[in-house]
């Protein structure tokens, strides 16, 4: 099966050591800021976070957080169809390799529309998607998962197909069919979870229409599959939305 190229490999990785001396390194760099604050003679230099990646402005942008997405969702699928959960019937197998799929064509497809230059400079080499803050190894586990990646997918296609100008019309056609694809397969989870279920509250409101999230309330879901990098989107000027705040609020 045809894989992304154009950026690193998402992989399952242990933060541990890792993260732990980060986080020492990033509390030691913030005690000497506060003690050079107190000097007077001297200009502290700023410091640059090299764990904070910024997705480019506009259509690019939002393609970008469509593929990513996509990829966190094809990655997690492909890991359940290559070691499925003794207690996962066979019938829901076929689906999980459906929606994987599915999801597969998605980031595929997205993958053409991303400037692939630009994708190899933005992404460290070991950017990583963090399957194990997922439990795989049950039934339960996986539709878990499933669940929470596809109301995220669900929530966000209807906040970002309306950022994309008309001069990019061929890709907003193609993220505004995409949309349908997620709200099937987090119907479908669903169904599986409570048979004969469509949508709930949390996913749904009073009046029967889907809770969208923006940019920022998804980045923020995904931020600990992420860890220690912190991705962060800055929507298109052009929003025709009335609320001027919309890809930050909540963030």
């Amino acid at each position: 099966m045809s894989d992304h190229s154009h950026l690193p490999a998402w992989r399952e990785q242990s933060l541990g050591r890792r993260l732990f001396l980060q986080v020492s390194a990033a509390s030691a760099a913030s005690a000497a800021l506060v003690v050079a604050g107190c000097d007077t003679s001297s200009t502290p230099t700023p410091t640059v976070d090299t764990n904070q990646i910024l997705l480019p402005q506009g259509n690019q942008g939002m393609l970008y957080y469509a593929y990513l997405l996509s990829l966190a969702k094809s990655t997690t699928y492909q890991k359940v169809v290559d070691s499925p959960p003794g207690d996962l019937p066979a019938a829901e197998r076929a689906i999980f390799a459906d929606m994987r799929d599915h999801e597969v064509v998605h980031r595929e497809t997205l993958k053409y529309l991303i400037d692939p230059t630009r994708a190899k400079a933005l992404f460290p080499s070991d950017f990583a998607f963090i399957l194990t803050r997922f439990t795989l190894t049950s039934r339960a586990g996986v539709l878990a998962a499933a669940l929470q990646l596809e109301d995220l997918a669900a929530a966000a296609y209807p906040v970002i197909v309306p950022f994309f100008t008309t001069s990019n019309s061929y890709a907003r056609t193609l993220l505004l069919k995409m949309s349908t694809v997620q709200a099937r397969h987090a119907a479908t989870v669903r169904d599986l979870l409570t048979p004969g279920s469509f949508a709930d509250s949390t996913v749904v409101n009073s009046t029967g229409q889907l809770i969208t999230k923006t940019p920022t309330e998804v980045l923020a879901a995904l931020a600990p599959f992420l860890a220690p990098y912190v991705l962060s989107i800055t929507c298109p000027d052009t929003n025709p939305s009335t609320d001027p705040g919309l890809c930050t609020a909540n963030g």
